[in-house]
């Protein structure tokens, strides 16, 4: 089924909205999870609404929370999530942080208390916006074992930069620290299909293709040990320093009903005009951008591409073009959505072609 994205953003807000989360929350969850649609990035797109939904149904994450800094010394803030929805703390942190970044040249800021806050790009384009470098990283539930091991420790741990640009579109390096979101493997698992050998292994530490098998084991990290280390640090920050969850004791978003997840997350916001004019460092980084793309590629490579320019053009196409959903999904949400008094028929088959 094929969605203009202004109605699937529509059909889904308006999903929230009988769970009890506010307009302005509803609008923003669903603004998160389509713009990971419309970047490539499905995983954490709308196939997320039913978990989310049922944990909204559960009380395992608060529809209002009380959102407010509980240490506050200028260019450190630590942020108390309320245990409410990822999305909504993460773009309350971020207007915080430009407000404090504006005023102290830059801000550190930590955030206890939060649940599963989708795609990190949606966040750190704010911050790009009012010329500041960005960067967002969370932990997660225990889905990776550290390197060597069988058993799941760390989580998939995403973390992201987003650089402005000017002209240009922003940089945008937003990825996990396994090899996959372990979201693909989820979404292979509903769709009945195999995985790619080197994502996973199985529960006894051998490499398995099998999709049932690999949410059973665990993912791996990229890089090996490299992978493995990032995670460790990225939990660190987001949890341990925060007081959130960390390692095996954060809540797993498809079980633990019954308590918030606690998921930590940190984020820097930078200041470019406090080490030079923004101006000029954006002139700086789009020769740096001309040089990479004229540089050399390798036989049967045709273009060299930038962190965030595939999914910037697959966002531009999606926009006119609308946005695809698998089966699988489509139903998922079609049922949650019945469940909740909305019906999808209604958002079905409207078409806008206006590329904001």
């Amino acid at each position: 089924m094929n969605f203009n994205k202004d109605q699937l953003i529509h059909y889904v807000e308006n999903i929230f909205k009988t769970v009890g989360l506010s307009s302005k929350d509803s609008h923003t969850v669903a603004d998160s999870l389509v713009a990971a649609n419309l970047r490539g990035v499905d995983s954490h797109g709308v196939t997320r609404v039913p978990i989310y939904v049922k944990r909204l149904k559960e009380g395992a994450v608060n529809p209002r929370p009380n959102i407010k800094v509980i240490q506050d010394n200028n260019s450190t803030l630590l942020v108390d999530g309320d245990d409410g929805m990822g999305q909504v703390i993460g773009q309350k942190t971020i207007e915080i942080g430009i407000e404090k970044a504006k005023k102290n040249g830059g801000v550190l800021i930590g955030v206890t208390r939060s649940s599963h806050f989708g795609a990190g790009a949606y966040f750190v384009k704010q911050g790009v916006e009012e010329d500041m470098i960005t960067f967002a990283m969370s932990n997660a539930p225990s889905t990776m074992a550290p390197w060597g091991g069988v058993r799941p420790y760390f989580g998939t741990n995403p973390y992201t930069f987003a650089i402005p640009t000017g002209k240009k579109e922003p940089i945008i390096l937003d990825m996990a620290t396994s090899v996959v979101a372990r979201g693909k493997i989820i979404m292979a698992a509903q769709n009945g299909t195999d995985i790619p050998t080197g994502w996973a292994i199985d529960n006894k530490g051998q490499p398995t293709t099998d999709s049932n098998s690999a949410l059973k084991g665990t993912v791996l990290p990229f890089g090996g040990p490299k992978g493995y280390g990032i995670a460790m640090m990225i939990d660190i920050m987001s949890g341990v320093l925060t007081g959130a969850g960390f390692g095996p004791h954060i809540k797993n978003i498809y079980g633990d009903f019954d308590k918030p997840q606690n998921v930590g997350h940190f984020f820097q916001l930078i200041d470019i005009n406090t080490f030079m004019p923004a101006k000029l460092f954006k002139r700086r980084i789009n020769q740096m951008i001309d040089e990479i793309k004229l540089s050399p590629a390798v036989e049967g490579i045709d273009e060299i591409f930038i962190p965030g320019e595939i999914e910037h053009k697959m966002e531009q196409t999606k926009r006119k073009n609308g946005i695809d959903l698998s089966k699988e999904v489509y139903d998922d949400i079609k049922k949650v959505g019945a469940d909740c008094g909305v019906d999808i028929r209604d958002y079905e088959g409207k078409r806008n072609d206006t590329i904001r």
